[in-house]
């Protein structure tokens, strides 16, 4: 089982994500979109999707910076251990919350608004289970392993495992004595990128570099103002040249 799961399963989840990626441009290029319901309600939607963006930014650039910076360079940059295990409990908790919180508010939007709701796909519902899972596991496997003082030091174990999936080397021993809370956000964290591709989450992979290139967009608009009182007329308007 341990070889299964830090031997086998880091590259089934690489499968999965750049073949789904693959697929879906391939087969579903028009639906590589994020489903946007702000036409159904926009309230909720513009306090909860920045909690939850911005949240989940830094998510990732915490787990990004926690797992492929090795202990070495942070040690070079003159970052203690300690220094960086406050900025791990501190910025992580407050990043996760930000996030939960987000994505708790979305689920409520979803759920209590009709539209909104019949919009909803069973894709949707297996995202929001998975993602709200990692999150919070992810959480509670910090807190519960942490103090002010001390911490797990996960930069000794789980971040060579995970440095090693892509140098072809993942050595699944290094995982054998990370405490289980670690072990079930990895495998829950893992399963959530295989289902990346098939969510509409897809959309992470998308950068408007086409935006740079193309050409201005001028808008016009007539002032009533400068129209004068006079009642609008059926039919077209006649243009003077």
């Amino acid at each position: 089982m341990q070889v299964f799961l830090w031997g086998a399963l880091p590259y089934i989840t690489l499968v999965s994500l750049i073949g789904g990626l693959f697929w879906r441009h391939r087969y579903d290029k028009f639906g590589w979109t994020t489903r946007s319901s702000e036409s159904y309600e926009s309230r909720l939607l513009n306090i909860a999707s920045p909690m939850f963006h911005y949240g989940i930014l830094f998510v990732l650039v915490g787990h990004l910076m926690g797992l492929f910076v090795p202990q070495s360079w942070t040690d070079a940059l003159g970052l203690s251990e300690h220094a960086y295990h406050l900025l791990s409990l501190f910025g992580g908790t407050a990043a996760g919350v930000l996030t939960v919180a987000g994505i708790l508010m979305l689920i409520y939007r979803r759920r209590t608004k009709a539209a909104v709701f019949r919009a909803t796909t069973r894709n949707d519902k297996v995202m929001y289970v998975f993602l709200l899972a990692a999150i919070l596991l992810g959480m509670y496997a910090k807190l519960s392993h942490s103090s002010i003082s001390h911490g797990y030091n996960y930069r000794d174990t789980i971040a060579p495992w995970a440095r090693g999936i892509f140098s072809l080397n993942p050595q699944p021993e290094r995982m054998e004595g990370v405490p289980v809370e670690y072990q079930i956000h990895a495998v829950i964290g893992m399963l959530l990128i295989a289902l990346v591709p098939f969510t509409r989450l897809v959309h992470m992979f998308s950068a408007p570099i086409q935006y740079l290139f193309r050409p201005y967009i001028v808008y016009r608009f007539r002032d009533p103002k400068q129209l004068g009182e006079r009642a609008p007329r059926r039919g077209w308007e006649r243009i003077d040249f």
